[in-house]
């Protein structure tokens, strides 16, 4: 069954007696990375953008897709079977040896960035000791990345699908309301991590020192397609897929891409990329989430 689209209009936003602080720390955070505070009242930058949704976006729909295990059967209803990657076991409690081949990868069901890569049994009982940690609360919290919140906490493991040498190349694709606008592209997440913007026709955007760019997957169309029927019921969305074997492979749903923290080079792109946002949203956050009489400056 098709997931129910929600009527943005009526979610609540946070509660009145945190948004004080949440906004304290949003600025601080912001300001330490940008070098300059957000503006909250009126944002125009993707960056600022990502902290105002932090603020009040509330739809219920985004712990289910941010969770890494109940994503997967959303992705098998509006995909088909096919672009998920297999689960081996999930559960609370890891066992003391694993029952399923190596290599595989440990992860978080519940947040970002807690994954290990298992190759062997002394690769097993390092990963064990590290990710005890993880289930001790809730992810993202001190980002007031909400969606993060009240995820079931639990362990996901999945077979690895890159090589000895090297991980499989992320194609992070950005999607808004409805439309996929860019593609980028991570590499050597690992080591020598960076990272590549396109727009959908493989035009590079994002300002690279390498003179060899990665070619555009075999399977971009379908990528772009999947990604937006993914993301259908979000103003945006950041959808994650590999290229397997020549398949397309689905991985994760993003709502706070690097908690809209990361600089962008050439700079002026958090504008670009921000103003497809405000698009859809019809020029103003606040248009669509909590007062959908207001109508935008006049110069």
């Amino acid at each position: 069954m098709r997931k129910p689209v929600v009527n943005l209009r009526n979610l609540p936003s946070l509660p009145h007696w945190l948004v004080p602080s949440a906004i304290a720390r949003i600025n601080i955070i912001y300001l330490w990375r940008h070098h300059r505070l957000p503006d909250l009242l009126d944002p125009r930058r993707f960056s600022e953008l990502i902290q105002w949704r932090k603020i009040h976006d509330r739809n219920p729909l985004m712990p289910i897709m941010a969770d890494k295990i109940a994503v997967k059967q959303q992705v098998d209803q509006i995909l088909g079977r096919g672009w998920t990657i297999p689960t081996y076991w999930s559960g609370r409690h890891l066992p003391a040896q694993p029952s399923w081949p190596y290599p595989f990868i440990l992860k978080a069901s519940h947040g970002c960035n807690q994954n290990i890569i298992c190759r062997d049994q002394s690769d097993w009982q390092k990963a064990r000791k590290r990710a005890a940690k993880w289930l001790r609360a809730p992810y993202g919290l001190w980002l007031d990345e909400w969606a993060y919140r009240d995820i079931p906490r639990n362990y996901i493991i999945e077979p690895y699908l890159g090589t000895e040498s090297a991980v499989p190349i992320d194609y992070k694709i950005y999607v808004f309301t409805g439309a996929a606008a860019f593609v980028q592209v991570h590499l050597n997440r690992y080591s020598n991590h960076r990272w590549i913007l396109f727009d959908r026709q493989w035009n590079q955007l994002s300002m690279m020192g390498d003179s060899d760019l990665p070619p555009a997957p075999k399977n971009l169309d379908k990528i772009l397609d999947g990604a937006e029927k993914i993301a259908a019921d979000f103003d945006f969305a950041r959808i994650d897929f590999y290229e397997i074997d020549g398949e397309p492979k689905f991985g994760e749903v993003t709502f706070y891409p690097g908690s809209g923290l990361d600089p962008f080079d050439p700079p002026d792109l958090d504008s670009t990329i921000g103003a497809l946002w405000l698009a859809g949203l019809g020029s103003r956050p606040e248009s669509k989430y909590l007062n959908p009489q207001w109508q935008p400056k006049t110069a």
